[in-house]
């Protein structure tokens, strides 16, 4: 680094607070990272070469200590409920310098990437973090400017990241030790007390859901997004668990990107440069193009091994859940570059029903669309949380509730506008449970999700006949090549009709009971699109 890049960086620490660091490592090498999280004692390679770390106290995010700083800029636009919290501006400042100060005197790692692959809309990031582990992660999933870049880098965002700093909350206003804060003000996100680096990912992502539709009247969308030979761009939105990234990583398409996207006039562009899987059960055999991008470079959180042995034990839960790799997205062969799309042909909704009621694929007119656009429905399996000892409906605006600073609606108009402006054909996949619900049905098999959404991404089942669901309203096909008959209307599944059309009326019920938030902003086509409780199917 030439003296004028020193002056440069040093000047840098200075107006961010942090001019009495021990020492600033500047977009060090994943390999120098690697070796710097290895060193500290901090972390191992697995046998393929992936580093992997615990996160500590933390294995994911904690919505309910998110906060957005309510000042002249959010106060009249962010929907202060749900997962809106308010945070003094004054409390803010305060806690950015104990926070700064509690990083005096020791190692800081910084490193410059962006988010939005498209020109038009970069944004230009720059994050300092107390581990080296947690700068390989935003170099993994955000995107990398070129040499030539870094060396004129002009921070637009700044995401400081201190997991070892512990709040007080009756001094610092926050809920407790842990807290993660966006100040749009100040183009700044403020993390601490947790390791749990997916809040690096959504505290950027939060961000541009409030940047791209309220000032630039984008579209901002929780989902993967992939495409054809032909340039045809299909949308899968869907909550954790539900399949976006394995479904979006098909071996005949390209990966525009696995989770954030925005849709503008005329193009789909990923907001990141990498993906973030969930890796619990992980397999060449079901997923190979995410088992084998887990190589070096690559991050994996929270993981065990085999007894006497560096090989990861993708079964093990142990520790959570949650277990997770970050990996660049060039660790995937398949990827389309720049990662952007046209505008899409099919959009995909994903749901995981672990009641086995709803079809593994249906047709969705504009106003079923838009109503289980608004609900986000997914659903919480047996033993996946303390206290789960049944499946659990889970309802997330937009599929991406905790991430949306602004009303749900304001998406869902977006959304609509676009679907209707350029005929897109929307679907309904449930990746969930059939033949009963979970403990009793069986989950549907992932090669009959991809042969359905195969068929729909190449326009045979634009040719087969549908029945209409009699509760859900929804038309499923009666055939679907590669996939057997009888599974494509989900009653004939069960065994004990009259427990099918119980199960489907109870889930139609908490479709409503979810949806009366919204009925005042909803219109007759989107409230004629509620399920019809009490018909027997």
């Amino acid at each position: 680094m030439n003296e004028f890049g020193i002056k440069a960086e040093n000047a840098s620490l200075k107006s961010l607070g942090l001019q009495h660091v021990a020492s600033a490592l500047w977009n060090l090498e994943p390999s120098q990272l690697v070796e710097e999280t290895i060193i500290r004692g901090e972390g191992e390679l697995t046998d393929t070469g992936a580093l992997t770390v615990d996160t500590g106290e933390f294995t994911g995010r904690s919505p309910k200590d998110r906060f957005i700083v309510c000042d002249d800029v959010t106060k009249d636009a962010v929907w202060w409920e749900g997962f809106n919290m308010k945070f003094d501006a004054a409390k803010f400042d305060a806690l950015y310098n104990r926070v700064t100060a509690y990083l005096s005197g020791k190692d800081v790692y910084v490193r410059d990437a962006y988010a939005c692959a498209h020109p038009k809309y970069r944004m230009n990031i720059r994050a300092v973090t107390e581990t080296p582990w947690m700068s390989l992660f935003v170099h993994n999933m955000f995107l990398r400017p070129s040499y030539e870049e870094v060396m004129s880098f002009e921070p637009e965002w700044t995401i400081v990241c201190a997991p070892g700093f512990m709040a007080d909350p009756e001094i610092d206003g926050t809920r407790q030790h842990n807290f993660a804060i966006l100040n749009f003000t100040k183009k700044v996100i403020l993390i601490g007390g947790t390791g749990y680096t997916g809040e690096i990912k959504k505290g950027i992502f939060s961000a541009l859901n409030f940047i791209m539709p309220h000032q630039k009247n984008v579209l901002s969308m929780h989902c993967s997004a992939n495409i054809g030979k032909d340039g045809d761009t299909a949308v899968f939105f869907g909550l954790s668990g539900t399949g976006k990234t394995t479904l979006s990583s098909d071996p005949e398409r390209h990966l525009i990107g696995d989770d954030e996207h925005a849709w503008d006039d005329d193009s789909v562009f990923n907001f990141e440069g990498g993906c973030y899987a969930k890796c619990i059960d992980l397999s060449e055999e079901k997923e190979p193009d995410i088992f084998r991008a887990v190589k070096f470079g690559a991050l994996l959180e929270n993981i065990n091994f085999y007894d006497g042995t560096t090989k990861v034990n993708y079964e093990d839960k142990e520790k959570t859940e949650n277990t997770r790799v970050s990996y660049p997205i060039y660790h995937i062969n398949n990827i389309a570059n720049p990662s952007i799309g046209t505008t899409p042909k099919n959009i995909f909704f994903l749901t995981a029903d672990a009641f086995g009621v709803l079809p593994p694929i249906s047709k969705l007119t504009p106003g079923q669309a838009m109503y289980q656009f608004i609900s986000g429905y997914t659903a919480k399996v047996a033993g996946t949380e303390a206290g789960v000892t049944e499946p659990q409906t889970t309802f997330s605006s937009c599929f991406g509730a905790p991430f949306l600073p602004l009303h749900p609606t304001q998406y869902a108009e977006m959304l609509g506008e676009k679907m209707r402006k350029h005929n897109v054909a929307v679907w309904l996949i449930n990746t969930g449970w059939s033949g009963g619900a979970y403990g009793t049905g069986d989950r549907i098999k992932l090669k009959f999700t991809r042969a359905m959404i195969t068929s729909a991404l190449t326009g045979k089942l634009a040719t087969v006949n549908y029945e209409t669901h009699p509760v859900f309203g929804l038309a499923m096909p009666t055939e679907c090549e590669g996939v057997p008959t009888e599974i494509l209307n989900p009653r004939n599944t069960w065994t004990d009709k009259t427990a099918y059309d119980k199960k489907a009326n109870e889930l139609a019920e908490a479709f409503v009971k979810n949806f009366e938030k919204f009925s005042d902003y909803a219109n007759e086509e989107l409230l004629a699109a509620a399920p019809k409780v009490g018909v027997s199917a």
